[in-house]
């Protein structure tokens, strides 16, 4: 009998091999078949699952958001908001190898956002989703009384995602002045320091 095939297991691991190419190699060196190389396919057959480089970039990209998204949603949200709030921002900064993996991915395919507007539409998406979950968090911590309630929610959750993206980078580039503890660290007194009621 002839092989069955998952059209979308298969585009997936061709993804994943794109993320090992890109990380090993840069993305300039992610070309068609260097990735159909990596995923083990032939490149003819890269076709059936994206007509173009970019749109196998765009779902590569997509990937790592949804892998993020996925993570955070697993946890429990019954529970006292600075605790969720800690738990979703640490898998917003590389706090493991995966994280990393996937951080070091998602900053090469930002650099190509610029002159690629596919992605740069995702790159937009997931920002505004970024922001959203930030106002969502600052929301919560003034309904329930963690945060003063004179707050200034939009504001404050964009200075927030500022802060994040920061840690995150600094601890993508420079991993032995920013490791996972002081990263820990700095995101916990930063929601500390959101949580201290006024006078």
């Amino acid at each position: 009998m002839p092989k069955i095939v998952d059209h979308e297991q298969q585009k997936i691991k061709v993804a994943e091999a794109a993320w090992r190419v890109i990380r090993r190699s840069g993305i300039e060196n992610a070309s068609v078949r260097n990735i159909a190389q990596e995923a083990g396919v032939s490149p003819g057959s890269m076709r059936h699952y994206f007509s173009t480089q970019a749109e196998l970039f765009s779902f590569s990209m997509n990937l790592v958001s949804e892998r993020v998204a996925k993570r955070i949603s697993a946890y429990s949200f019954d529970r006292p908001v600075p605790e969720v709030a800690r738990d979703v921002l640490r898998e917003l900064v590389p706090f493991h190898e995966e994280s990393r993996s996937e951080m070091e991915v998602w900053l090469a395919f930002v650099s190509k956002t610029m002159s690629e507007p596919l992605l740069r539409d995702h790159a937009d998406r997931v920002y505004e989703e970024m922001r959203r979950t930030m106002t969502v968090i600052m929301q919560a911590l003034v309904d329930y009384e963690f945060a003063p309630r004179h707050l200034n929610v939009e504001e404050e959750a964009l200075k927030l995602l500022s802060f994040v993206d920061g840690v995150a980078l600094h601890g993508l580039l420079y991993p032995e002045r920013m490791p996972p503890p002081l990263m820990e660290k700095m995101l916990d007194q930063y929601l500390d320091s959101l949580c201290k009621k006024s006078d």
